[in-house]
């Protein structure tokens, strides 16, 4: 359901303790291929959340493999993705509200505007990309994460991911280098 400030709301009936975070992947403009770890480091994970600029279908359905798969596009992504994914998703998994944007919008400022997509749906996550910079911090009760880039890292000492973990109330970020 896409409500009118354009977030589409998702409810994740499954049973999730451990999320993939991915973005900013740009398969094959930047990159050939997902790195093979991130195979390894998203093997147990029950969902995969990707925050945009994944640039071509096989990406996602790569990630499929390994777990459902939610995402959004971000400004490199072509019209058929924008369209298909949208650009901003409110997932629900159990009790927890997981806000997913991509983030994008200038240079700079890309976690004030991931913030400020879901002013007013007090999420407990929001997940970003854009700036290809793995960011972690939970402020003033939220957790916001950006996995960084998967595939090109810019400058960061490599490519990352990141994971989520969710036992009942609590919930734990965490950046990892591939």
């Amino acid at each position: 359901m896409v409500n009118r400030e354009g977030v589409t709301q998702v409810r994740i009936d499954l049973p999730v303790k451990r999320i993939g975070l991915i973005s900013d992947t740009h398969i094959p403009s930047r990159g050939k291929a997902l790195p093979r770890r991130i195979r390894y480091v998203f093997q147990k994970v029950q969902l995969i959340l990707h925050a945009g600029d994944i640039v071509e279908m096989s990406v996602l359905n790569e990630l499929r493999r390994l777990a459902p798969v939610e995402a959004v596009a971000g400004n490199m992504d072509p019209a058929p993705l924008h369209i298909c994914l949208g650009r901003k998703k409110l997932i629900r998994v159990g009790r927890v509200k997981i806000g997913l944007v991509h983030g994008d919008g200038g240079f700079g400022g890309a976690l004030e505007r991931a913030r400020k997509a879901f002013s007013g749906y007090d999420p407990q996550v929001i997940v970003f990309g854009h700036s290809h910079r793995p960011y972690c911090r939970e402020e003033e009760g939220i957790w916001l994460i950006n996995p960084g880039s998967a595939v090109d890292p810019r400058w960061e000492p490599g490519p990352s991911c990141g994971l989520l973990t969710i036992e009942g109330d609590s919930i734990q970020g965490q950046i990892i280098y591939l």
